[in-house]
Formats: C-alpha cells, sequence, structure tokens
C-alpha cells in the first residue's frame, strides 16, 4: 500500500509554533515513527506553504497512490482550488486536522476538501495521521 502525507503551510512549524494547540513534537520526528510503525506501508510526505504546489501534488499522485492523508491547514478554509484537485483525482483523501476546528474560530468551521473527501479526522493532535494511516488499512 502507498499512502502520501501532503501538509499545507506553518505545518513546517510543528513543534515550534503553539504548542499548547499543536503539541512539541516536530512532523519529521512523528513521521519516523509512523514509518517505523508501519513497515508494510510505503509512506511518503510532502509540505508546502504554497497552494499551488498543494494542487500540483494532489495531482501528481492523484491516480497512482492508494492514499492521500490531506491536512491543507489554513487553505481548508479558503482554497477552492484544493477542493477541486480532490474532487478531480481518484485515490481516496483522508482530510486531517490536528485541532478540533469546531472548538476553535468559526472561520475554521468551513471545509472546501470535505464535502470530497473519503473521511475527516478532527481534533486527535497527531496521532489523527494514525489514524487516517489506520482507516486506509481497514478498507
Amino acid at each position: 500500500m502507498k499512502i502520501i502525507i501532503i501538509n499545507g503551510p506553518n505545518l513546517n512549524l510543528l513543534g515550534k509554533r503553539e504548542n499548547d494547540i499543536y503539541g512539541d513534537q516536530s512532523f519529521s520526528e512523528l513521521f519516523s515513527k509512523l514509518q517505523f510503525k508501519y513497515k508494510e506501508v510505503e509512506l511518503s510526505q510532502f509540505q508546502s506553504n504554497i497552494e499551488g504546489e498543494l494542487i500540483d501534488k494532489i495531482q501528481e499522485v492523484g491516480y497512482e497512490y492508494d492514499g492521500i492523508i490531506l491536512n491543507a491547514a489554513a487553505y481548508t478554509h479558503t482554497s477552492v482550488g484544493i477542493g477541486d484537485a480532490v474532487k478531480a483525482i481518484e485515490t481516496p483523501v483522508v482530510e486531517v486536522h490536528i485541532s478540533n476546528v469546531y472548538a476553535r474560530e468559526e472561520f475554521r468551521h468551513v471545509s472546501f476538501i470535505s464535502p470530497n473527501a473519503r473521511g475527516i479526522i478532527i481534533g486527535f493532535g497527531l496521532q489523527s495521521y494514525e489514524l487516517a494511516i489506520e482507516s486506509f488499512l481497514s478498507q
């Protein structure tokens, strides 16, 4: 099974920013743990702060991977383009959010990705990524 984790803006700062919301672990630390735990899965990752690069990556892998775990971060709530990219591809997408977006500012309650995602995992901290992998393995 081939799964990619695609992270959007500011997620490169995990472990450094707003630790009360996002925790103190970097994404590279988490990714190493996921690779160790899920040795049977070909895991890859991509992060960009640039909307167009996220769309390009979704389109690039959207016909050859078994699953995409997408945390588009703030673009979740603003990017029609990312939502359209998810709709256009064949690979199933699980939308992930580290924090409970419904317990935060109202603008975070809207997602342009959710209508086209296989499912959504929200509010379980960095464990949200592991839950997303498990969702693909149980299909």
